[in-house]
């Protein structure tokens, strides 16, 4: 108890007590022989003392006949000798209080505290924090007739930003264009007037100018991103309280449409979205031996990004279009998808950067930005791998890893906080088109090869993604089918089709797995295969879908006359 108030002290006195080797010994009789088993016990004894008796009849080869007498002798020594212990403890506690060692005062309100803190009676409520309260606010405005009102004002935000973010495009352009035409004159003079040094200094110049552009817009961005965050969400806030008073006349006014307010965002610069010809099938299927639950399956040919990407040039179609979105964001109806990323966490090339800009065109009134949900990721898997390199030195370990562990061992020592295949890490959106949550799934070159099995990490990392979906109310999820976002000169048509006819198998075996994770909810999978895929192999991967999945037929019903 007073280890609270002095350690120091306590920990003095239990030295004195403990970590003392003491003497249990125990007698018997063999016949007319008599035997004593003497063991030196280091207490406090942190085994089990049901464990601690078989240890020591394998250790000393002792008859069976005594092996209930010791296990009581042995139990009762060490529970006596603890109990010493405690007293031991406890008088010279009381002895540091009667001499004055410990102020009686501060020991009281120590106790008093912890008593508090610690007991539910006396503990104080948890406070709601900003995020839940606006949580309830918004999804009780977006269910009401003020929903028009929160979609139009969200589309007006983001064509401010996109507003924004065109000018920085134009700029950035200028500027590069601007050094190309420096770059080629300098090297039109190079050998003649000019050198390799010059050369690598005009360079650097251009560099530093592009980062000090790019960092000046950056800033500007997340300054108006905040700034409407938190117009945004104190006008909700105001609009919820206006709605709860009966005596607001002006209330209707408030939430009005006016169609003069929804701006049409700007056709400039390329930043326009052109809806390409997409292919698509759909299934009903049932999974189960005994209870059948029912799922629908899609197959499409399509950009994973245009899920994210709102639909710009579509005036009449923008609040439907983001409606269903914003109904279910506080559900359990959530829809998600899988991005396949490298080990890197950041959003400085490939897909990961696609759909980081993506995230960045439009304000996210309810999760933190896509770069700071990423800095929190990168913390989190620089302590689990810590840990996990503290458990792969342990020496029982080493000498059982052959030569490939080996290899994996280091590489997570020389890329500390890099992720492995068949990882993923999650990020949380609102601003998206028709997905609120992210799921990056680490693949490497091997799934670009033709001999992946089922015990593939990106396999695994599939299965994992699905047990997410199933404990956190994701019903929709879009997953790659071939696991590439890109078609390579390798993907021939037999790749493609073992490919598909994989996945379809693996996702067939975790969507039954689900029946036993939630109970056999109805859910939504969508299997994406990249734009550039042909028509022919579509529809092969189509034919094939029916064959590997149950899939409900129809009855047609005719009447006799």
């Amino acid at each position: 108890m007073t280890a609270t108030l002095e350690p120091d002290k306590i920990k003095a006195n239990q030295d004195k007590f403990y970590g003392r080797e003491r003497d249990f010994v125990y007698k018997f009789n063999v016949g007319s022989q008599c035997f004593e088993l003497t063991v030196p016990l280091k207490f406090p004894v942190k085994e089990n003392p049901n464990n601690l008796h078989g240890r020591l009849m394998l250790l000393h080869n002792l008859p069976c006949f005594i092996e209930s007498d010791l296990k009581k002798s042995l139990s009762q020594f060490i529970e006596e000798e603890s109990l010493r212990d405690y007293d031991r403890e406890a008088e010279a506690a009381l002895e540091a209080l009667r001499s004055g060692e410990v102020d009686l005062h501060q020991l009281t309100s120590a106790w008093a505290k912890t008593y508090a803190e610690t007991t539910l009676e006396h503990a104080r409520p948890e406070e709601p924090s900003w995020d839940e309260d606006f949580a309830d606010v918004y999804h009780d405005l977006i269910h009401s007739p003020a929903s028009e009102t929160l979609l139009n004002l969200e589309h007006n935000y983001f064509v401010s930003i996109s507003e924004l973010i065109g000018e920085r495009d134009v700029e950035l352009k200028k500027l590069r264009e601007r050094q190309g035409a420096e770059m080629d004159k300098v090297m039109q003079e190079l050998g003649k007037s000019l050198t390799d040094q010059d050369v690598n200094s005009l360079a650097a110049q251009h560099f530093e100018s592009q980062q000090v552009l790019e960092n000046k817009w950056a800033s500007e961005l997340k300054q108006s991103t905040a700034i409407q965050k938190q117009e945004y969400q104190e006008w909700v806030i105001k609009l919820h309280q206006d709605l709860k008073n009966p005596n607001n006349k002006s209330i209707s006014e408030e939430i009005k449409v006016q169609p003069s307010q929804f701006r049409e965002s700007v056709e400039a610069n390329g930043r326009i979205y052109e809806d390409q010809r997409k292919l698509e099938e759909s299934f009903t299927i049932h999974l189960g031996a005994q209870l059948k639950t029912m799922h629908n399956l899609r197959l499409l040919r399509a950009d994973m990004l245009d899920f994210c990407k709102h639909k710009r040039n579509h005036r009449s179609g923008v609040k439907l279009h983001r409606l269903q979105t914003a109904l279910s964001l506080y559900s359990a109806s959530l829809c998600g998808l899988v991005l396949l990323v490298d080990n890197r966490i950041n959003s400085y090339s490939g897909i990961k950067r696609d759909f980081a800009t993506v995230c960045q065109e439009c304000t996210d009134f309810h999760f933190p930005r896509i770069e700071e949900q990423l800095e929190i990721v990168q913390q989190v898997v620089l302590y689990a791998r810590t840990q996990r390199r503290s458990k792969l030195k342990e020496p029982n370990d080493s000498g059982n890893r052959n030569g490939g562990n080996d290899d994996k061992t280091k590489n997570i020592e020389r890329n500390y906080s890099n992720i492995l295949p068949g990882e993923f890490y999650i990020t949380r959106h609102s601003n998206l088109s028709e997905i609120h949550v992210a799921f990056h799934l680490c693949v490497d070159d091997n799934v670009r090869s033709g001999n992946i099995t089922a015990r593939d990490p990106a396999i695994m990392g599939l299965r994992n993604i699905l047990k997410v979906c199933c404990t956190h109310d994701i019903t929709t999820i879009s997953i790659p089918l071939l696991l590439v976002h890109d078609m390579s000169e390798e993907m021939t048509i037999p790749w493609c089709l073992r490919r598909a006819e994989l996945v379809f198998k693996c996702v067939k075996g975790f969507m039954m797995e689900m029946a036993s994770w939630d109970g056999g909810i109805s859910r939504t999978v969508q299997f994406l295969v990249p734009q550039s895929i042909s028509e022919e192999m579509f529809y092969q991967l189509s034919n094939m879908l029916p064959q590997i999945f149950r899939v409900s037929s129809t009855l047609t019903l005719t009447s006799k006359h």
